[in-house]
């Protein structure tokens, strides 16, 4: 169980030396587009190779997120050099193995062909579609292992949450984020301290905090791609908007057309939960909170943050007229921030 800062960073040394002692490591994407690639068969062959090779002490697969080049899966990210291969197979495994674990040299043709510059380009760093990036939301998918909560915690994770919850000021909370000038990423972009606060203020013992995954947009990967890869970002900040609000349980409304997304946000979820980190007296302070997740049939309309809760509260995802709004009256008529 972590109840201090201090076991944070014990796990975090320990994570770091416990990777640190391979000579490679073998990223694997899990995302959609790769799951349906095949990239299943090609971690079993990186394992089977590796182990085959007596690699396994030096060579560290793990499964990720998606970076966003989905068209061009499977993908494999090789650390320390960033190396980056695309459209692997099982069959094309067996060369990496060879030349680049054993050998040293990456294998130039299996690499990500950049058609901006024309040819096929090694390093991550030098690949047009990532050079312009600066990831906030996604700056850790597809570089944290999502089966092993570790892994996060090894990138500061839960370190903003145990700081706050030291602090012990829900107000100064909220004021750091209206300083932020952190906006709403659905479109209409409300400042986010102006509404935890105007939550804040209202008088209720019973408040919640609601995510909304419900992205109906065919193909979109916005949402998808932070629960896939990045889970515990989610459960993190869902725990301090709770406790800047005054909130003890959260609810992810995600639609059922993403299976790998729910399983991901449940796995971690658990993960959290035994570690102290959802649940009761969270690092040993007197803030609690837990979450669940409300799985939605499809419906476009439930996008829009009242039909979402009527839908929560099983009933029918047609949208009220505000105000009152969410933060006066939500869900169950509690003060709710979506």
């Amino acid at each position: 169980m972590i109840k201090t800062i201090s076991d944070l960073t014990d796990i975090k040394r320990e994570y770091r030396a416990e990777m640190g002692k391979y000579k490679y490591q073998a990223l694997v994407c899990f995302g959609t587009g790769c799951t349906s690639a095949g990239c299943k068969a090609v971690r079993d062959a990186l394992i089977e190779e590796i182990a085959k090779r007596n690699l396994t002490h030096e060579v560290a697969v793990i499964e990720r997120g998606c970076m966003g080049t989905c068209a061009v899966g499977p993908v494999v990210y090789i650390l320390p050099d960033e190396t980056y291969y695309t459209e692997m197979t099982p069959e094309k495994v067996k060369d990496v193995v060879e030349q680049h674990f054993i050998g040293g040299r990456p294998v130039l043709e299996y690499t990500f062909y950049d058609s901006l510059q024309k040819k096929r380009v090694a390093n991550i760093n030098e690949v047009a579609f990532f050079q312009r990036q600066v990831r906030i939301a996604l700056r850790n998918c597809g570089l944290i292992d999502v089966n092993r909560i570790h892994s996060y915690i090894a990138k500061d994770g839960y370190l903003a949450l145990a700081r706050i919850l030291q602090l012990g000021d829900r107000k100064e909370v909220i004021d750091v984020i209206k300083e932020s000038g952190l906006r709403g990423r659905g479109g209409a972009g409300f400042p986010t301290g102006v509404k935890w606060e105007a939550a804040y203020n209202q008088n209720d013992t019973e408040k919640y905090i609601i995510c909304n995954a419900d992205e109906g947009d065919p193909g979109a990967f916005m949402d998808r791609s932070v629960f896939e890869g990045d889970p515990h970002s989610v459960i993190e900040g869902m725990a301090i908007a709770g406790y800047a609000i005054g909130a003890s349980h959260g609810v992810v409304y995600i639609r059922a057309e993403y299976p790998i997304a729910i399983e991901r946000l449940k796995d971690a979820m658990e993960m959290a939960r035994e570690e102290g980190l959802l649940g009761k007296n969270i690092f040993g302070s007197d803030f609690s909170f837990d979450m669940e997740i409300r799985i939605g049939a499809g419906a476009f309309v439930c996008g829009e943050e009242t039909a979402l809760m009527s839908s929560v509260e099983g009933r029918r995802g047609e949208p009220r007229q505000k105000p009152p709004f969410p933060f006066q009256n939500g869900l169950f008529g509690h003060p709710t921030i979506i």
